[in-house]
Formats: C-alpha cells, sequence, structure tokens
C-alpha cells in the first residue's frame, strides 16, 4: 500500500492541476487577442451584411419606382396614339356649347373677313399675301384660340381641383357617402369644376358605372391629376380601405405641385418677358415706321423682291419664336 502522505500529496497536485487548467481555461479568452479579433470581424461581417441588404432593398425600390414611372409614362404615350382628338372632343375640352359645323362656318367667315380687310387696307400687294392671311384666319387663328381656351380652362380646373378633394375627405370623414360628397361639389364648385362634376353626377344617376364615368370625364379634361384620382376611387371601390387618407395624400401632392410650378413660372417670368419682347419688337418698329413715313417703308409691300423679302423675315422670325417658346417653355 501507499503512503498516506504520499497519496495526500499526489492528491493536492491533482487539485492544484485541475485548478490551473479551470483558472486557464477561463482566462485565457481575456489573454488572448483572438476572440477581440473574432468579433470584430464579425461585427464587420454582420455590418457588411446588413449593409449589403439595406442596399439591395434600396436598389429593389429605385427599380420598382423606376418600373412605375415607366409603365405611366407608356400608358400616356399609348393613350396619346390611341386618342384621335376630333373638333367636337376640343370644342367640348374648350366648354364651347357648339357644334363643329358651326364653328367651322365661323373659321371661314373670318377668315375671309380677315383677307377682304387686308386687300383693301393695301392696295399695292399682291393677292397673294391676302390669300395668306385669310387661310391663317380660317384655319390658324380659330383652333390657336381653342386651343388657348382648353389650356385656360384646365388651368382653371387644377387652381380649384384640390378644393374639391378636401370636400370628399371632409365629407367622407363625417360620415357622408361617396356620392352625397360628388353632388355637395356639382353644386357648389365654381366653372369649371361644377360642369364636369355635374356631368360625372348625371351619368352615375343613369346607370353609367363610376369607373366609367371618371373615363369620360378623362376624355373631357385629360390631365394627370384627374387620373390619379380616378385611380384612387376605383382601388378603393374594388379594395376598400381608408379613402379619406387616400384622398388627403393626393390633395397634399397637388397643393406642392401647384407650388412647384407657381415657383418655376416666377423663376422663369424675366425670361418670358424677354422672349416676348424680342417677337414683337420688329413688328412694333415696322407699324411705327409704317404709321410715320409710309412712303419708306412701303417698297416691301409693292416691289417683288420687298414681298420676297417680307416672307423671309417672316419666316425667319417664325423659327425664332418657335425656338424660344422651346427655351421657355418649362416642363414640371
Amino acid at each position: 500500500m501507499l503512503d498516506p502522505e504520499v497519496m495526500q500529496l499526489g492528491l493536492v497536485g491533482l487539485a492544484a492541476l485541475s485548478a490551473a487548467a479551470i483558472i486557464y481555461i477561463l482566462a485565457y479568452p481575456l489573454l488572448s487577442g483572438s476572440t477581440r479579433t473574432e468579433k470584430r470581424i464579425q461585427g464587420v461581417t454582420e455590418n457588411k451584411t446588413k449593409r449589403a441588404v439595406r442596399n439591395a432593398q434600396a436598389e429593389q425600390i429605385s427599380n420598382r419606382r423606376r418600373q412605375v414611372a415607366d409603365t405611366l409614362k407608356d400608358l400616356e404615350q399609348k393613350q396619346k396614339q390611341r386618342e384621335k382628338l376630333t373638333m367636337r372632343k376640343r370644342l367640348e375640352r374648350a366648354g364651347l356649347d357648339i357644334t363643329p359645323r358651326i364653328f367651322w362656318l365661323a373659321s371661314i367667315v373670318a377668315g375671309t373677313a380677315l383677307g377682304a380687310i387686308t386687300f383693301v387696307s393695301l392696295p399695292g400687294m399682291t393677292p397673294l399675301i391676302s390669300l395668306a392671311v385669310a387661310f391663317v384666319g380660317a384655319f390658324g387663328l380659330p383652333r390657336w384660340i381653342v386651343t388657348r381656351m382648353i389650356k385656360r380652362r384646365q388651368a382653371k380646373f387644377l387652381d380649384e381641383f384640390a378644393n374639391s378633394i378636401d370636400v370628399i375627405v371632409r365629407g367622407v370623414k363625417s360620415g357622408l357617402p361617396l356620392n352625397e360628397c360628388l353632388n355637395i361639389i356639382a353644386r357648389e364648385s365654381p366653372s369649371p369644376i361644377k360642369e364636369e362634376f355635374k356631368e360625372l353626377v348625371e351619368q352615375q344617376r343613369v346607370g353609367v358605372p363610376l369607373s366609367e364615368c371618371f373615363e369620360r370625364m378623362m376624355e373631357r379634361m385629360p390631365l394627370s391629376e384627374v387620373n390619379f384620382f380616378a385611380i384612387v376611387i376605383s382601388i378603393q371601390q374594388q379594395a376598400g380601405g381608408n379613402l379619406s387618407e387616400a384622398l388627403g395624400n393626393l390633395s397634399g401632392v397637388l397643393r406642392d405641385r401647384k407650388r412647384m410650378q407657381a415657383k418655376v413660372m416666377a423663376l422663369s417670368a424675366e425670361a418670358k418677358a424677354s422672349a416676348g419682347v424680342l417677337a414683337a419688337l420688329p413688328f412694333a418698329v415696322m407699324l411705327m415706321v409704317y404709321f410715320s413715313t409710309p412712303n419708306y417703308i412701303k417698297i416691301l409691300f409693292t416691289a417683288k423682291m420687298g414681298q420676297f423679302l417680307l416672307l423671309c423675315g417672316a419666316f425667319w422670325m417664325t423659327c425664332g419664336v418657335l425656338v424660344m417658346k422651346k427655351m421657355i417653355n418649362f416642363k414640371y
């Protein structure tokens, strides 16, 4: 048998070795830099992974927005190609309650009158100038006036469209149905909002679906804002949801666009004024010279070379006016 003292020494030695091993195992991560390095590497890896995920999500959202914008642009182009704008539609968009036949008769009468006035006022001028004035007065000037009336009517519509949407938002929040809100707009809104919504309400009363009513409204008032409004109403009717919140957001977007439009117009006012002065200056000088010394400028209207120079000057002036119009026509 072993000596008890030797056994005690052996047990003490084993206990000391066990304690040293436990202390070494516990203290090694603190004394060694490998754990810190591993944690740092792990943190960098996780940050790279999170950053890659965020970049992928942002790129996905950007691609989705780009696809939506491209889709909307394609739809607008297809709509423009598919739509054949007749004179009846142009008169309807301008708010004129006349038939195309009456419009063309009035245009021919106006062109004939302008040609006759030109021929009588300038007897020495070649009849071709009078015919050109009559053609422009019959087919160019009336269409230009109708186009200006359409743009002015659409601008007035957009000025009050956000307020009309706010009427629907407040009405829906107070518990009124959508049809009653549309009736309120048709009764109390200013022109041309009143006429457009009145037509929509009357079509709905005779059984036309609301989506088709908005499509017809888009034909009369082809604006992207009206298209957004129709999409919101159609989605709410098909899928449900908070209509007041969606229309409230749309109203805010329309007001922001209106403020941006006003800012662009203010910044471009100087350029437009300069373009107007440059375009009107040659005609103003010609009129002043004609009224002050008519014999000096009459040769331009009587001689063939003068008439040729007038035609060339008119051509180049038209090109210059079109270029300036393109330069100052900011799209927003």
